[in-house]
Order: structure tokens, then sequence, then C-alpha cells
């Protein structure tokens, strides 16, 4: 299926045999966007009827297309950065201040009608991984929306042990430079919807440099050709941080964020910047991107998330109601 739907990238129309041994088999070339399926022998021994499959995939577009329609709103996240065990928060990724208690701060930014939140252990990239499993065990317990986590991601049993402890996506950011398979082993372990990559560009000279380490170690890479062949290996969404933006308030990196919607069909999340209700409009208005997260905005209660999505409501910006 993979194969296939490389096929299916690039225009045609793609019709996949062989293989298909339950209704399961069919289902899954719609999550690969493919047109039809042939099946023979499965049904000649009995294994589904045709009504059976007709009616299973009928029933899974409609689910598709409810989530397809739920992805056109615009989703507003708060990002708790961690480090020891608490909320922190600096500029150009440096500086850092305590801000609070994340259980604390993530059950109150659930209540007020957040769309998801990201946790992200900021140091273990650095200082050498840091469990945190029980924070994320605690803080999955007293929300009600979706959680990623990132922070020192390098293998698989990480990313299982965060989805077990209660994450529902993981984003990988320095392992996805050092080794790309990842994504791909990932993708299909997990699932795309599950593995969203950590895109963190710095404007060097003439192009944006990927940098690792928080911030601190320049790769040489492109970001935008990085976009692409994340893509490629099966990620299902990308978190831009602009190391230039980080902390600043000066609004979202529109150029950045323009640049790499030009070059994927993935879901983007907005990350750095954000300093007045002005920007999640910009940036929503400007670029064709999914979703913008903040960090200094919240936890220091200039703008509350009620406020902001009434105001992006008022201005014609499709989101979810608060109160759900």
């Amino acid at each position: 299926l993979t194969l296939a739907s490389y096929v299916k990238n690039y225009g045609f129309s793609v019709i996949v045999s062989g293989g298909v041994s339950r209704i399961e088999d069919c289902v899954n070339t719609l999550k690969y966007g493919l047109d039809n399926v042939v099946v023979g022998k499965a049904l000649l021994d009995g294994k589904f009827t045709f009504t059976e499959a007709d009616e299973t995939i009928k029933n899974e577009i409609e689910k598709m297309t409810v989530k397809t329609e739920s992805m056109l709103l615009k989703r507003i996240i708060p990002c708790l950065d961690i480090k020891d065990g608490r909320i922190v928060k600096g500029t150009n990724f440096v500086d850092l201040a305590d801000v609070g208690d994340p259980v604390l701060v993530a059950k109150k930014y659930s209540d007020e009608g957040a769309d998801e939140i990201v946790v992200l252990d900021i140091t273990s990239s650095i200082e050498g991984r840091v469990a945190f499993v029980q924070l994320i065990k605690d803080i999955a317990g007293v929300i009600r929306i979706p959680l990623t986590v990132g922070g020192g991601i390098k293998t698989i049993k990480d990313i299982r042990e965060y989805l077990t402890a209660g994450a529902d996506k993981v984003s990988i950011g320095s392992a996805a430079i050092k080794n790309p398979s990842l994504i791909n082993q990932a993708s299909e372990e997990f699932g795309s919807q599950c593995i969203v990559v950590s895109v963190d560009p710095k404007w060097t000279k003439n192009f944006w440099q990927i940098y690792i380490r928080g911030g601190k170690e320049p790769t040489g890479v492109n970001a935008l050709d990085f976009a692409e062949d994340m893509e490629k290996r099966g990620a299902g969404e990308l978190l831009v941080n602009s190391i230039d933006k980080d902390g600043t308030k000066s609004g979202y990196d529109i150029p950045l964020l323009d640049a790499i919607s030009k070059k994927v069909r993935i879901p983007i999340i907005a990350s750095s910047g954000a300093g007045r209700m002005k920007d999640f409009l910009e940036v929503f208005q400007k670029i064709n991107i999914n979703a913008a997260l903040a960090a200094s905005i919240f936890h220091f209660k200039e703008v509350s998330i009620p406020e902001l999505k009434n105001y992006l409501k008022r201005e014609g910006v499709s989101v979810r109601p608060v109160s759900q």
C-alpha cells in the first residue's frame, strides 16, 4: 500500500490487487487514498461477503468525511515546555523562567477549551533523556483533549512508552534529522496520525537551516527539503518552530510557514512568536495551516483561550466551540 500511495501522489488513479484476506485490508486502501481494490479469493473462500465489505467501506468513508470536516476547523494549542518537571519559557530557546505546575496548567487549558496540548521535555536531548512518563500519565488523566508529547524520542520503544502512558501523538525532532528512517518505521508501526515531526529552523544566510539540541546545533539541513522528505516518509503532521521568533511575541514567522506550506500537503502547526490575538488571525488568514501553537501569551494570562476563540470566530475563522 505504501508503494501504491506513492504512485497515487503522481496523479494516477490506483487500483490495488493481491493479499486481501479481511475486510480491514479493503478499508486500509481508503486510508492510503487509493481508488479501488480487487478482491477474489477472499470472497470465494467466504472470508466475507461483498455486502459486508460494501457496508463497512461506506461506514468508514462517512467517518473519514466527518474527520475531514473537523480538520477544517483551526486548532488552538497551548504548549508546555518542561524542565525538571516544571513548565518553563524563554526567548530564542534560552533564558528559561519557571511558569508553573504542568498538571494544573494542562487541566486549566483543557477546561478553557484548548483543542490539544503539546508537552515537550526541552532538555532531554541535551542532558540525556529523562523519563517523564509519570508526568504524562498525570496530565493525560486530567485533560479531555488530545495530548502530544516530545523530547528525546529516539526509538520505537520510546514512542510506544509515551503512547501507552496516554499520549495521542508524539513529536520527533532531533532523531528525525539523525535517523530519518525512524519516521518510516514509526508511521508503519503506529500510523501517520500519531507521528508529528518537529521542524526547528533559523534563517541562516540564504536558507532556513534546521537546528537540533534545543536550537544549539546547526545541521546544514534545509528546512523546506526536510519537511518534504518527512511527508514522504510518513509524518502525519509538522510542528514548525521558528527559532528566530521563539518568545519574541512579534508574530509568527509568516515567510517560513508560507514556504513550508507550499512544499507539503500534511497539516502544519505554526509555533513561535504569538504575542497578540491578531497574530493568530494573521497566520490563519495568510497561510494554509491547520493549527497555531503558543505558550507565553497563555501562560502569563495575556490572552485566554475563550477570548481568543471568540475573537477568531468574529473575524470569520472557523474554530471549535469553547464549551465542547
